[in-house]
């Protein structure tokens, strides 16, 4: 059954302060409220990833979701929902039809970025940043992984009792990403500053507040790009065992200019600060309310690679993003017409009963493969190996000296709309 083609009607242009592309919001504003009886074809529903309530808490509404039509409708947000398993990973492989070249945020970007691109563009800028993620390069990264694994559970256990968001999940991946960018310990609170703001882009709400923050994430862009244009002008960067390095030696016909180079810098900041840091928040916060989990894993260490990827299918890192329909889209009985926003969710569809049985549970001996925790298709994360590394790394040196994981406190979850992890953990790792 087709339904009415849904357009924005109205638009605001940004000039953006950094030169990542042309920002285009108009898909967040409109200039009447959509009522539900225009919409057929689709479930008509409430869920929605911008309350902060639902974002922090979003499983009884994947739940309900899964209970009901195979596709939803937020007239609201004029957002089409998928959350169904085969669904999430149909659209994330029709890449002609449901595309990234217009944002994968509430946000319309369009950019020269991997991430922003598809087809024989996309092809080819995944080509030039293929040298900073070979098993080599990750290999040589492995002993500053296990290192700083070792160091930060150290820290833990020494405290008798701490924030882990504070000493673990957050510098783990922020030190990781520092070290391989190549920034030097004296500029990572600017770096870890400018990181985190310009990470909350993603999080854009139609409201002053929305503009605010998002005004707020583009001049951190732009401190953070100023920086890495420093670094790569004064050379310091050429011939070193860094991504951006790596990228430098491989570049022997020009290809990548600065801004490039910069971009992929940001990716990875995005790809595996933030969503690392969830990961293994989430992690902890399972241990804790799964000791015997906890316990099977050591009492067989092999079980850690698969249980990093359980843990990515149940506390799913990155809840959804965003696509647009270059032209109607079947799903089912349903027509996604063309020019619409579609929010892939990835948490709900990392927990669809017809996937994964008891998708609620977390089973470490699961072999939840088919999970899109890192996406899917062409777009699957480029920094998926990294961030097992790093989850990897510090489940080996938890078990290995851990017995028990508990919460003394209650957690406070993070109300972002697409990055879902604790931001307060109070835990008492027992040795």
């Amino acid at each position: 059954m087709k339904v009415a083609k849904a357009t924005d009607g109205a638009a605001m242009m940004f000039s953006p302060l950094i030169a990542a592309g042309r920002l285009n919001v108009a898909a967040a504003i409109r200039t009447r409220r959509r009522g539900y009886s225009g919409w057929t074809g689709a479930v008509n529903t409430d869920y929605d990833p911008l309350d902060p309530a639902v974002a922090a808490q979003p499983h009884a509404a994947y739940d309900a979701m899964h209970r009901s039509g195979r596709v939803h409708y937020n007239p609201r947000r004029a957002t089409w929902i998928l959350h169904r398993l085969d669904d999430v990973r149909a659209a994330l492989r029709d890449t002609d039809r449901v595309t990234s070249s217009e944002g994968v945020t509430r946000i319309r970007v369009v950019a020269d970025l991997v991430v922003l691109t598809d087809g024989e563009q996309h092809s080819r800028l995944r080509k030039q940043v293929h040298p900073a993620f070979t098993k080599g390069a990750l290999d040589s990264w492995r002993d500053i992984i296990d290192s700083l694994a070792a160091e930060l559970v150290d820290d833990m256990i020494a405290s008798r009792g701490c924030d882990a968001v504070e000493l673990l999940t957050t510098p783990m991946p922020l030190r990781v990403i520092a070290a391989i960018l190549g920034v030097p310990e004296s500029d990572i609170a600017d770096f870890r500053r400018w990181s985190d703001e310009s990470t909350q882009i993603i999080n854009f709400t139609p409201t002053v507040k929305g503009f605010v923050n998002t005004t707020r994430s583009l001049r951190a862009a732009a401190a953070l790009r100023r920086y890495f244009l420093k670094q790569l002008a004064d050379g310091h960067l050429k011939d070193s065992d860094t991504v951006l390095g790596r990228l430098l030696a491989h570049n022997s016909d020009g290809a990548l200019t600065d801004n490039q180079l910069f971009y992929i810098a940001i990716l990875l900041l995005i790809a595996g600060n933030e969503t690392t840091t969830n990961l293994l928040g989430g992690m902890l916060h399972t241990y804790a309310h799964y000791p015997e989990q906890y316990d099977m894993i050591r009492a067989n260490p092999d079980l850690i690679p698969q249980a990093i990827e359980e843990h990515v299918r149940y506390t799913s890192p990155i809840q959804n993003l965003y696509r647009y329909t270059r032209a109607d889209y079947q799903v089912g009985e349903v027509t996604i017409p063309a020019g619409s926003r579609v929010m892939l969710s990835f948490g709900a569809a990392n927990r669809d009963p017809l996937a994964f049985d008891d998708p609620n549970t977390f089973r470490a001996d699961r072999n939840p493969r088919s999970h899109v925790g890192f996406g899917y298709g062409p777009h699957l994360c480029l920094g998926a190996p990294l961030a097992r590394m790093e989850a990897q790394a510090v489940l080996r040196e938890l078990v290995s000296r851990v017995s028990r994981i508990s919460v003394t406190g209650p957690t406070t979850w993070s109300t972002n709309s697409s990055l879902r992890g604790p931001t307060r953990l109070p835990v008492v790792l027992h040795e």
